[in-house]
C-alpha cells in the first residue's frame, strides 16, 4: 500500500481472516450503500493478507500470536490514509483493545455493534454460533450479560460440528460445511432464542440459504458491521 492523496473518508478493512469473509463484508457494504453510481460508493482500502496466524490456534493451543501481524496491517492501513478501520473477524476482536490503543484512527468494534443490534431488537435471549476461541474468550457472553441478554451456545458435540463446518468451508467444501451446520443451528433455534448471532464471519456464507429464507432469525455479524460502516460514513460525508 502507498499513501493516498484522496481526501475522502476512507474505510480501512483489516481482513484476510478469512478472505471469503472479507469479500462478503465488502459486498454487504456495497449492497447497503444508497449509491446510484460508482462515485457515490464508500471508498475502502483493504488489507487481505491471510498469512495472519490462526486466532483459535493461538488462544486454545498456544500457537503463534496474530497480534504482531494485526498491528502491522493496522499501521499499513493508517499510513495509507484510512479514516476508520474495521476488522471483519469476530475472534480477532479479542485483541481489539491493543489494536485501538495503537492507532489514532477511529475503529468500529464488531462485537459492540452486534450486541447493540440485539439490544435494539429487544432480545432477552440469543443463540451464539462462533469459534471455540471466541466462545472461550467470552467476548460476546460478557458484552451480552452487561446488557441483560442471556446467551446460549452449542454443547460440546454441537460445537465440534460448528468448528468442523468452519474449517471445512475454509478448505473449499461449502456443501459439506452447510450439512455440518444443520444440527447446531437447529438446536439453538429450538431453545426459544430471539435470534442466533453468527459470531464468525464465515458462518453467514455457510448459512446463506437459511438467512435468505428467515433473515429475522439471525444476527449476521458481517452485515451488522457493514451497516455500521455505512452509518459512520454517512455521518462524515453525506451520500448524495
Amino acid at each position: 500500500m502507498t499513501p493516498t492523496s484522496n481526501k475522502e473518508h476512507l474505510i480501512g478493512v483489516l481482513g484476510g481472516m478469512g478472505p471469503a469473509a472479507t469479500i462478503d463484508f465488502m459486498h454487504k457494504v456495497i449492497e447497503l450503500t444508497p449509491a446510484a453510481c460508482d462515485q457515490q460508493h464508500i471508498p475502502m482500502m483493504v488489507s487481505s493478507m491471510p498469512d495472519i496466524p490462526d486466532r483459535s490456534a493461538h488462544l486454545l493451543q498456544g500457537g503463534a500470536s496474530p497480534l504482531p501481524a494485526l498491528l502491522h496491517r493496522l499501521q499499513l492501513l493508517e499510513k495509507a490514509g484510512a479514516s476508520c478501520i474495521v476488522i471483519p473477524c469476530n475472534t480477532a476482536h479479542y485483541w481489539f483493545p491493543q489494536l485501538k490503543a495503537a492507532t489514532s484512527v477511529a475503529m468500529l468494534n464488531l462485537i459492540d455493534e452486534v450486541v447493540d443490534a440485539a439490544c435494539e431488537a429487544r432480545f432477552s435471549k440469543v443463540g451464539l454460533l462462533a469459534t471455540d476461541a471466541t466462545l472461550a474468550t467470552g467476548i460476546y457472553q460478557t458484552a451480552l450479560e452487561k446488557k441483560g441478554i442471556e446467551c446460549v451456545a452449542p454443547d460440546g458435540v454441537m460445537q465440534k460440528a460448528v468448528m468442523d463446518g468452519i474449517y471445512t468451508y475454509k478448505a473449499g467444501d461449502s456443501a459439506k460445511a452447510r450439512q455440518g451446520f444443520e444440527a447446531p443451528y437447529c438446536c439453538l433455534q429450538q431453545q426459544q432464542v430471539g435470534a442466533i448471532i453468527l459470531g464468525c464471519t464465515e458462518i453467514p456464507l455457510i448459512l446463506a440459504d437459511e438467512i435468505r429464507k428467515k433473515p429475522a432469525c439471525f444476527l449476521d455479524s458481517n452485515r451488522i458491521l457493514a451497516q455500521a460502516v455505512v452509518r459512520w460514513y454517512s455521518g462524515k460525508r453525506k451520500i448524495v
